[in-house]
């Protein structure tokens, strides 16, 4: 090979590098400056403790978290800020396994706007889901982040309704409508005071609930419904619902996909083909 040679072909590397090298370490970096920007702004004391807390075993799963965690989901059109924590808070409430994240997420949630109020009620709701456990847990974490954190709260028990049937029968017709009865009608020929329970508890004492609005409830809904991965007709049943009560289609899917990063990506596919046989049946209903 010629001196003439190796020089050209060292000229036609050099380009070939300074024409690709940048375009890939300037996506990473964007991604990557998106994704902390945000997860900086919700938790500024955490965030770093969160990348020192895997740099000597896996310094590569801290990357993952700011870069598609929050540079490429959390930072998606369509959801705001509180929301999106709504929706975890939800999720990792129902999962029941993950009590550092959650503590991480009302923090955020607090730092998004949430009120202490807010929070506890997300976990309400989300206990109706996920069970009686699972909602304990999850307000001793909102105990310890309070503590913490010094927020204003002074929690006042709401009072019980006076006819629990018939709030909770608004609350049905405002969000569930149809389907909602028709779960209700399901359950006459083989356990009726389950109906009644589901009536009365899950939507007079607790969905009824004026704390959070009607979207925040549906959620809360969403997320637990996808995150626990085996409730595709409950998750169809509050995707309508939460068409019902003003939200969008897109900003139904978002809940969904968001649940990619806490419940994982077999949740959130098995999510969004029950949102598709809900907007389906929607449609044709016209």
């Amino acid at each position: 090979m010629t001196r003439k040679t190796l020089a050209g072909l060292l000229a036609i590397l050099a380009l070939a590098l300074t024409a690709t090298a940048p375009l890939a370490e300037d996506t990473m970096n964007d991604r990557f400056t998106r994704g902390w920007r945000a997860l900086s702004a919700l938790a500024p004391e955490k965030a770093q403790a969160v990348q020192d807390g895997l740099a000597d075993i896996a310094p590569d799963m801290g990357r993952f978290v700011v870069e598609f965690g929050y540079g490429d989901v959390f930072t998606r059109p369509g959801l705001d800020a509180a929301s999106r924590q709504i929706a975890t808070i939800a999720a990792l409430t129902a999962l029941g396994n993950a009590a550092p994240q959650l503590r991480f997420h009302i923090e955020a949630g607090l730092a998004a706007g949430l009120s202490p109020q807010q929070v506890i009620d997300v976990i309400y709701v989300t206990t109706v889901f996920a069970g009686f456990p699972a909602g304990l847990n999850a307000i001793t974490a909102a105990r310890e982040v309070f503590a913490e954190k010094r927020p204003d709260f002074t929690p006042t028990p709401a009072p019980a309704p006076a006819d629990r049937h018939a709030v909770g029968l608004a609350a049905l017709a405002t969000t569930s409508q149809n389907a909602g009865q028709a779960v209700l009608d399901a359950l006459a020929d083989i356990a009726p005071d389950m109906a009644g329970f589901i009536l009365d508890f899950s939507y007079g004492d607790v969905i009824a609930r004026t704390v959070l609005t009607p979207a925040q409830k549906e959620i809360a809904m969403i997320a637990a419904a996808t995150a626990r991965g085996t409730m595709a007709p409950q998750l169809k049943v509050h995707a309508k619902a939460a068409l019902a009560v003003g939200m969008t289609r897109q900003a139904v899917v978002e809940v969904v996909i968001q649940m990619a990063v806490y419940a994982g990506f077999p949740a959130a596919l098995n999510g969004l083909t029950a949102l598709r046989e809900a907007f389906a049946e929607v449609s044709a209903k016209g």
